[in-house]
């Protein structure tokens, strides 16, 4: 049965005036095979809790197909070469999330996400080759833990790293994804931070999907009209970009914050700046991307992001869940059709 929530939501899409500028349905199925979220464990809702699992069947109701889940690796700095593992996400809460999500119906993505206090991964850098060989000294290992975890159960689809922009000329990729192949038998992806990192990668032809994270700035004015024109001007360059590859691409993370003036910093988490709740910025981004993105050449979207919490969004947060938000509306219209 629906949750009462999402008839609401879906009736807000189909009778809410196109003067107000909200989302519309759209006009079209989709193309992509893999829609969904990306899940992030809330520390009161563990993967494998009760609550949990409403979360995902809530996300299931949406119309998802697919949940990415992130296992976290720490780093106390960029320059440390060395990588352990994280306490976000226990192996026992991740191997619980994973059969929950799968006897749900979804299909996994498992992509090991760099933990940095007061960084993002693709600030990770060495001063030296030597270094860098340390560095993956400790990453490789962990990266073939997750991968044979990933195999043992059923998991679709295993990242071998999330947005290292400043280690991709290192050769060791390509031993890595060696190594990942002979214990996980999916399909086998990294995560660009968008195209620019995606340019500069050449070992693309190692795997089986070329993935990015996506959030570019779509300027100062968040009107429908000019929101609009902002994600055509970018997809155009996606475009051109999958037509070179001869390859369609995979948004791994797509999104934005439910606050005032997201769309100008897309990427922006909620402690980085604090500003009013706006659903409607939100539910208008998600929907200008998802309908500019039914592409038969963008194999996957997922959105950024999701939380184990049942409870979790809401109309005062500004955080980027869709959750209990006027997006979650937007997510129905455009996986359920």
């Amino acid at each position: 049965m629906m949750h009462p929530m999402l008839v609401v939501l879906l009736s807000l899409a189909v009778t809410t005036p196109p003067a107000c500028g909200l989302f519309q349905l759209p006009k079209s199925p989709m193309s992509q095979t893999t829609h969904g979220v990306n899940l992030v464990q809330s520390q009161n809702a563990r993967l494998g809790s009760a609550a949990a699992r409403a979360s995902l069947e809530r996300v299931r109701d949406l119309g998802a197909n697919t949940v990415a889940i992130a296992p976290f690796l720490y780093q106390e700095k960029p320059t440390d070469p060395r990588v352990i593992v994280g306490d976000a996400v226990s192996d026992a809460e991740l191997v619980a999330g994973i059969r929950a999500a799968r006897a749900l119906g979804l299909r996994v993505w498992l992509k090991p996400h760099i933990w940095i206090p007061g960084h993002w991964a693709g600030e990770v850098r060495m001063d030296n080759a030597r270094a860098w060989q340390q560095w993956f000294a400790t990453y490789s290992p962990l990266v073939l833990h997750y991968a044979a975890l990933a195999q043992r159960e059923g998991v679709e689809r295993f990242s071998v790293g999330v947005e290292l922009e400043q280690s991709i000329d290192r050769p060791e990729w390509t031993a890595l994804i060696t190594a990942v192949r002979k214990v996980y038998r999916g399909r086998i992806t990294y995560v660009a931070h968008g195209l620019e990192e995606a340019e500069r990668i050449t070992f693309w032809g190692a795997l089986d999907d070329i993935s990015l994270s996506y959030y570019p700035a779509l300027g100062p004015t968040a009107t429908r009209g000019a929101l609009e024109a902002q994600v055509q001007a970018h997809l155009r360059g996606l475009r051109r970009y999958a037509q070179r590859q001869r390859r369609p691409v995979l948004i791994a993370e797509l999104g934005l914050r439910s606050a005032a003036g997201a769309q100008e910093r897309p990427w922006e988490s909620a402690e980085e700046r604090h500003a009013a709740p706006d659903e409607l910025v939100q539910a208008n981004v998600l929907d200008l991307w998802l309908t500019a993105l039914n592409q038969p050449w963008v194999s996957g979207v997922l959105v950024w992001r999701w939380l184990s919490d049942p409870q979790g969004g809401g109309g005062t947060d500004t955080d980027f869940t869709p959750q209990h938000k006027l997006a979650e509306g937007v997510l129905l219209a455009h996986w359920r059709r």
